[in-house]
C-alpha cells in the first residue's frame, strides 16, 4: 500500500467531526481517533511498515509514550528489529517504580514514538524526564502531525519531529 492509499485508509478509519478538546486544551471540530487505527492490526502493521524507513539510522531504542504510542512502538519494533521501551506519564509508585519499562534507555540513542502530535507537550515532558534518566534523545516520530505548532515546540526543545503524515495531507481538499 502506498502512502497516499495508507493516508486515505487512516482518514476513513479515524477521522471524526464534532467538538473535541485536545490534550493541549485546544478545541477542534475534527479529530483523528488514534485508537481506531491502532486497534486495527492490519492497518497498524501497514502504518509501522511505512514508518520504519523514517527511523534514524543511529537509533538504538524506540520509546513509545503512554498510551497511544505503545501500540505504534510495538508494531514499529517488529519492522525495525529495534527494542522498545514503554514510557509512562508518571513513574508508577509500586513494583519497579520505573518511568520507562522494557528496553534499557541509559546511554542509548532513543527515538520517541507517538501517535498524533498537536502541541508536542507530552513529547517534551517525557523527553525531559527520559534525558534525566540518561537517554540520548534528539528526535521523535509520529503517525500524524496535526500541524498546530508541535514541530516548532519540539525544535525549541532540541527535538526534531518526523511524521508519517500530516493533517493537511490527510484532509481531502475541497
Amino acid at each position: 500500500m502506498d502512502l497516499a492509499e495508507l493516508g486515505e485508509r487512516i482518514y476513513r478509519t479515524a477521522h471524526l467531526t464534532g467538538e473535541f478538546v485536545l490534550r493541549s486544551g485546544v478545541t477542534t471540530d475534527h479529530y483523528f481517533d488514534k485508537y481506531s487505527f491502532e486497534g486495527d492490526p492490519v492497518l497498524l502493521d501497514a502504518i509501522a511498515e511505512a514508518m520504519a524507513p523514517l527511523v534514524p539510522a543511529d537509533t538504538e531504542v524506540l520509546a513509545g509514550l503512554e498510551m497511544g504510542g505503545i501500540p505504534v512502538v510495538t508494531a514499529l519494533s517488529r519492522h525495525t528489529g529495534l527494542p522498545c521501551a514503554f514510557v509512562r506519564k508518571k513513574a508508577k509508585p509500586y513494583g519497579t517504580r520505573r518511568l520507562a519499562e522494557g528496553a534499557d534507555i541509559v546511554g542509548r540513542r532513543v527515538l520517541v514514538v507517538e501517535d498524533v502530535v498537536t502541541s508536542g507537550g507530552q513529547i517534551i515532558l517525557s523527553t525531559n524526564e527520559l534525558r534525566g534518566l540518561g537517554a540520548d534523545i534528539h528526535e521523535a516520530l509520529c503517525v500524524i502531525d496535526r500541524e498546530q505548532g508541535g514541530a516548532e515546540s519540539l525544535a525549541a526543545a532540541d527535538i526534531t519531529l518526523h511524521s508519517l503524515l500530516t493533517a493537511s495531507a490527510l484532509t481531502p481538499q475541497v
